[in-house]
């Protein structure tokens, strides 16, 4: 069976479709990983979710930011964006049933030495720390008490990893790394100010998969999040966002042989 990982979608269900049949035409069992941001921006969220859902075990998901935005936004916790397109889910009469779909995902996951997360990981993380702190995560998302955990996730401090910290601040520095992060400080402090399009790295901030003697080196690690780094191939680090939503493309890539395919998209927001 072969592996394909696609990269952010944020709602753009028929361009998920069109790759889906050209994936279909290179294998017809082929396992799907996707990386995060499933919703948000795009034209259909609902639609993405409920594709997702039916495709059952064929389908993996790890939660991006966007992803845990609409969980936020769903129960009061966050004011809605201007450019948020989450409304068809929100009013759905299956709504609680894909929120609570979407909170029993991951926020990390390991497969045929490679790890998949949104954004980035810390470099003081191995790929099984790593698992094991999106667990953490992961548990408290799945309590009884979900709700109160999410009260407690925004915020950009602590922007760097310590194995001291406790209670929400250890669980935001996690979900923050894993569904944030772009740039970094050689010591693994994060840069968390400002959107995408206005984050330039400043003095001493590297991209994260750069940093010097990071502990996933050893695996290939799966990301999305990075638009404007566009799609990248290297030997331990696959990029997979590659600005659908901004009228780039939907990328997907076959793990067992690199291979890419793209799916061109129509521009459904504006930078900002």
């Amino acid at each position: 069976m072969t592996t394909y990982a696609i990269g952010d979608l944020q709602g753009c269900n028929q361009r998920l479709h069109i790759l889906l049949e050209r994936i279909r035409a290179e294998s017809v069992d082929a396992r799907l990983v996707f990386v995060g941001d499933l919703v948000n921006r795009g034209p259909d969220s609902l639609g993405t979710i409920r594709h997702i859902r039916a495709l059952g075990d064929q389908a993996k998901v790890v939660l991006g930011n966007h992803d845990l935005h609409l969980l936020a936004v769903a129960y009061g916790i966050r004011t809605p964006s201007p450019s948020d397109t989450l409304n068809d889910i929100l009013t759905a009469p299956d709504r609680e049933e894909m929120l609570d779909w979407l909170r029993h995902q991951s926020l990390a996951h390991v497969e045929n030495n490679h790890l998949f997360v949104h954004a980035g990981v810390q470099p003081q993380w191995s790929a099984e720390q790593t698992l094991t702190l999106a667990g953490e995560v992961e548990t408290a998302l799945r309590s009884p008490h979900w709700i109160d955990f999410l009260r407690e996730m925004y915020g950009n401090t602590p922007n760097k990893w310590d194995e001291s910290l406790r209670g929400a601040d250890r669980l935001r520095c996690i979900v923050n790394a894993l569904t944030r992060t772009r740039y970094c400080q050689l010591d693994g402090t994060m840069e968390l100010k400002g959107g995408e399009a206005a984050l330039s790295p400043q003095a001493g901030q590297h991209p994260w998969f750069d940093l010097p003697d990071r502990k996933t080196a050893d695996v290939t690690v799966v990301f999305g999040h990075w638009s404007t780094l566009g799609l990248t191939l290297r030997e331990n680090v696959i990029g997979l966002d590659t600005g659908c939503v901004w009228g780039g493309k939907l990328t997907a890539v076959c793990l067992e042989n690199r291979k890419v395919l793209q799916v061109d998209c129509p521009q459904y927001q504006q930078p900002s």
